[in-house]
């Protein structure tokens, strides 16, 4: 049977694509950059640039459908998730990668239809100042590449044998930083082969899904981080997790990405909760 939202997702890559193109010359210009919740999460008009390109082009084709944008969430507009088809749009995830032109940066767009996941996210990497299309490498079902996590788990039980991505977060209190910072020991010390992260929640879970990394976990992002790759995880075999070791929520603000359910329960056993607004919450 077809698949009756396949137009939504071809739709989803060429908006994706053109979006990428913005980001790429947007990256050889000054960037005018703002404050929003805390210095080190930044926003900038490339960011709102794009956010407006694509839901313009989104109400014009689909009136009917609802929209949830991380810059129009900033801007003071409610972020509920219900059971109607809803494009979750993160324009530049990894704003601050790109504000110092770290060559990580995605375009994330998800959609929903019963509060479901079921459109894939696409990413553009800025190389070298220029930037470089990842469109299809990181999209499971583009038809040029067909993605598959690591074997780690498969084979063994083991944590040790894992190589972990995670970030710090936007968030300088003091008492967050502490347990982020203790999260990390617990997991080195168990020991584990290493983690690394690349500043930007899609990325590393696609990192995931591509099977060079075993699992991600983080905790403070936000529905739009993970809306366009959380199915792209899920998809290449991997699973999604809460990091209580519970359902996967979307509007959770946390999650653990992981190649195998084995291994994110045991990343859960492991880590300090921090206490977050939902994104779903007044």
């Amino acid at each position: 049977m077809a698949d009756p939202w396949q137009e939504c997702m071809d739709y989803a890559v060429t908006l994706a694509r053109q979006a990428g193109e913005v980001v790429r010359e947007a990256i050889k210009n000054e960037m005018n950059v703002m404050i929003k919740s805390s210095p080190a999460d930044l926003v900038t008009a490339t960011d709102q640039k794009i956010e407006k390109m694509l839901l313009s082009s989104i109400k014009e084709k689909y009136p009917s459908h609802s929209f949830i944008g991380e810059e129009s969430v900033a801007a003071g507009e409610k972020s509920i998730l219900t059971d109607s088809p809803t494009w979750i749009i993160d324009p530049i995830d990894g704003t601050t990668n790109f504000v110092h032109r770290f060559p990580f940066v995605a375009v994330s767009i998800g959609f929903t239809v019963n509060k479901k996941v079921s459109v894939k996210g696409d990413l553009e990497r800025p190389e070298s100042g220029r930037g470089q299309s990842m469109v299809g490498k990181w999209r499971v079902c583009s038809g040029t590449q067909k993605l598959a996590i690591s074997k780690t788990q498969q084979n063994t039980i083991y944590i040790t044998k894992s190589l972990l991505v995670t970030e710090f977060g936007s968030s300088r209190a003091p008492e967050t930083v502490k347990i982020v910072l203790s999260n990390l020991e617990k997991l080195l010390c168990i020991p584990i082969h290493g983690i690394r992260g690349v500043g930007t929640a899609a990325v590393n879970m696609c990192l995931v899904a591509a099977g060079v990394a075993d699992a991600y976990y983080e905790m403070g992002i936000h529905c739009w981080d993970m809306a366009g790759a959380g199915i792209i995880v899920t998809e290449a075999g991997g699973v999604l997790m809460d990091v209580t070791g519970g359902p996967f929520d979307l509007m959770s603000r946390r999650i653990i990405a992981a190649n195998s359910k084995t291994l994110a329960e045991r990343i859960a056993k492991e880590i300090q909760v921090i206490p977050l607004q939902r994104d779903d919450e007044e």
